[in-house]
């Protein structure tokens, strides 16, 4: 079963690699890694990036999945200046102005925080699927992070959105009530809409750029993973 076999993947990596960190955004997906974790006491810890543009339903979910679980959940935060500079020299949504912006802001909201949460890790885990979008078709489950100098794990890429839902409602998982309002993949607010039907689940992510360019820089392709 999947569920038996994420669960030893989690269990492997942590002793092969410790120490070990999951990057959640709060997704569904990320609730079901949070959930297994703190249920078996893993020794993994988890993170998010708090980008200053954040839903506020995603928010009330990062305090209750702390009341919850009685984990840390570390936020890292933007570099203040870098987001100033941003604002002046592009205004603050510049984003919507062009592909460069919008890279930009991510990079300075989502991805230069990830770099510092990914210092001191040996190893990470995330939760992409390859159901997300046809640009994570082949999503692997393990790969190599040549970035940040770390074995990165993607233990749900084989799960489907079903399979994630049934494994939430079962367990009573915590959730972005976001998903309730047609949201299928959640990131900042003002680069977030709702998915229309037949849409892939990312559809509504940077939505008025081409589908090609709807990534931010988390998930760029790596390597297979180190072999022993």
């Amino acid at each position: 079963m999947k569920l038996d076999a994420l669960r030893r993947q989690l269990e492997a990596i942590c002793g092969e690699f410790a120490p070990v960190a999951l990057a959640s955004s709060l997704s569904a997906e990320d609730m079901v890694l949070t959930d297994l974790i703190a249920r078996r006491r893993l020794p993994i810890g988890v993170f998010m990036l708090d980008t200053g543009r954040l839903h506020a339903e995603t928010l009330l979910l990062l305090d209750e999945t702390r009341k919850r679980y009685g984990i840390e959940v570390r936020a890292y935060w933007p570099d203040p200046a870098a987001v100033d500079g941003y604002v002046r020299r592009h205004g603050r949504d510049g984003f919507y102005d062009g592909i460069e912006q919008r890279r930009r802001c991510c990079e300075i909201r989502k991805v230069e925080p990830l770099k510092r949460a990914r210092a001191g890790p040996r190893a990470g885990s995330t939760a992409p699927r390859r159901g997300h979008s046809s640009g994570r078709a082949e999503l692997a489950e393990r790969e190599y992070d040549a970035e940040h100098g770390l074995e990165k794990l993607n233990p749900l890429a084989a799960w489907s959105e079903d399979e994630v839902w049934q494994y939430l409602r079962a367990n009573g998982v915590p959730y972005n009530r976001l998903y309730d309002q047609g949201y299928r993949s959640i990131g900042c607010a003002p680069c977030t809409r709702p998915v229309l039907p037949g849409e892939e689940p990312r559809a509504g992510r940077w939505w008025w750029e081409s589908p090609q360019h709807s990534e931010c820089g988390l998930h760029p392709r790596q390597e297979p993973a180190h072999a022993g």
